[in-house]
């Protein structure tokens, strides 16, 4: 029988600041046909559902989605904004959703730049090379093209990031880090699960495609 956080139900994933990716390129908890994406987007050359901000998501509802999927968006706010993001994703997932949120690892960023590395390509991106200066301050390459709002506005360790999600309000909550990837992922949930769930949650959610 399927519990509340396995409905057969479709499902709707509000996709936050999709850019140009769509559904297929959200982890493979979101690939097994039940999903429905929403996407949202400040931009609207990249062809939204709903263009909007981050820090006021009034076009979605209360309660509206079943997931909200984020990818380095929280980092393009000042940090005193970051919990008010947090919250509004809160607000949008019903009382059995989730939300997923990934942003880059300050912290391994921090090595590469103690080691000089600054404006070293890092790895590559469809964007192009990207260097520990990217990562701190924003896409350089699109920000000279005037997209201003690639700027980041802050940043975070693994344990920023959770004090983050439970100053917000979020009854569980599960991280990782992968150093490799120099990146950090989180799950929250609007309510509490067991902690079997919240595995299962954290294994299906937490891996980029």
């Amino acid at each position: 029988m399927a519990t509340a956080l396995e409905s057969a139900e479709p499902r709707r994933v509000l996709h936050v600041g999709c850019g140009d990716a769509t559904l297929k390129n959200l982890p493979d908890g979101f690939q097994d046909g039940s999903w429905a994406e929403v996407r949202f987007d400040i931009d609207p050359a990249m062809n939204p559902d709903i263009v909007g901000t981050i820090t006021s998501m009034s076009a979605v509802a209360d309660d509206s989605v079943d997931a909200v999927y984020s990818s380095h968006n929280i980092e393009h706010v000042f940090e005193h904004e970051v919990d008010t993001v947090l919250r509004e994703f809160m607000r949008v997932i019903r009382p059995d959703g989730f939300v997923v949120v990934t942003c880059p690892d300050l912290q391994t960023i921090a090595e590469a730049i103690a080691d000089d590395r600054l404006t070293t390509p890092l790895y590559h991106s469809p964007a192009g090379p990207i260097s520990a200066h990217d990562i701190l301050y924003g896409h350089g390459a699109s920000i000279a093209q005037g997209s201003t709002y690639m700027a980041h506005k802050c940043g975070f360790t693994e344990s920023t990031l959770r004090a983050h999600a439970h100053a917000s309000g979020f009854a569980m909550i599960g991280t990782r880090r992968r150093r490799g990837h120099l990146d950090l992922w989180l799950v929250g949930t609007k309510r509490k699960v067991e902690e079997q769930d919240m595995r299962a949650l954290m294994a299906r959610y937490l891996h980029p495609r």
